[in-house]
């Protein structure tokens, strides 16, 4: 937990050192205090490589918090002068540290196999529509439709549906007046089937991740609750014993 404070009074030290008006005026404190900071940081991963040791590096979530905290140490100077953004990283230390996050990183991890297939078939669709696209229109919308990629980039916006009706289709249906049936079958094919299979595919993978979390944790109970009456059983032999020996078992209280 404190580490969690520590990361999120990080995040805002950042966020402050972005504005000019603060930086005038604390600019060297805030500076000390990310120092500061950073150290506490350094100081902890320091210290669970000492408690873990090589199994450090077999955790990949330690991994990330190392690489994070090994960003923020390169002197942001000279050609490294691009680091000093990527300080910002030290927040996604929250990842590593809140479980909820944890489990949805994770799920998104597991859907990674499943949402390649839904790319290969999105840029299947954008390619055939892109190069229909260039065939119709490109002559008279040299600007959106000139050549294969402009063509895909306007594509991409209209899937967005972002401008897509005023600022692309209706122009084109000025002189084309019927492009819809063109832009219509597309945005039905992208944005309204093709992105709702990403969203099938992550919810499904998270839950998956949900269902193992929860069979580890039966699993857990179930092994834990083995052990308890494999002690009772050993308990009852033992009374069994000691009354075949004759002894009487003095009560508890």
């Amino acid at each position: 937990m404190a580490i969690i404070g520590i990361i999120v009074i990080n995040a805002i030290t950042l966020g402050l050192e972005t504005s000019s008006s603060v930086m005038a005026a604390i600019g060297p404190s805030l500076v000390a205090f990310d120092r500061a900071i950073l150290a506490v940081f350094v100081v902890e991963i320091a210290l669970r490589l000492f408690a873990h040791g090589p199994r450090f590096f077999k955790d990949p979530w330690s991994l990330f918090d190392f690489t994070i905290v090994a960003i923020a140490l390169v002197p942001a100077s000279g050609p490294f002068t691009v680091l000093r953004a990527l300080r910002i990283l030290r927040v996604l230390r929250l990842i590593s540290v809140v479980p909820s996050l944890r489990r949805v990183i994770g799920g998104l991890m597991a859907a990674l196999p499943g949402m390649g297939s839904i790319v290969v078939l999105m840029a299947l669709v954008f390619y055939v529509f892109a190069v229909m696209a260039t065939k119709l229109f490109g002559a008279s919308f040299p600007d959106w439709f000139g050549d294969l990629g402009r063509s895909v980039y306007t594509l991409f916006q209209i899937m967005t549906l972002e401008s897509w009706s005023m600022g692309i289709v209706r122009p084109v249906m000025e002189v084309y007046p019927y492009s819809w049936l063109f832009f219509v079958p597309f945005i039905l094919c992208t944005a309204f089937t093709v992105l709702n299979l990403f969203i099938g595919i992550i919810v499904s993978a998270m839950q998956e991740e949900h269902e193992q979390e929860a069979d580890a944790n039966r699993q857990a109970i179930h092994d834990e609750t083995g052990l308890i009456l494999e002690e009772v059983r050993k308990l009852r032999r033992e009374v069994a014993e000691l009354k075949a020996n004759g002894l009487e078992v003095a009560p508890r209280s």
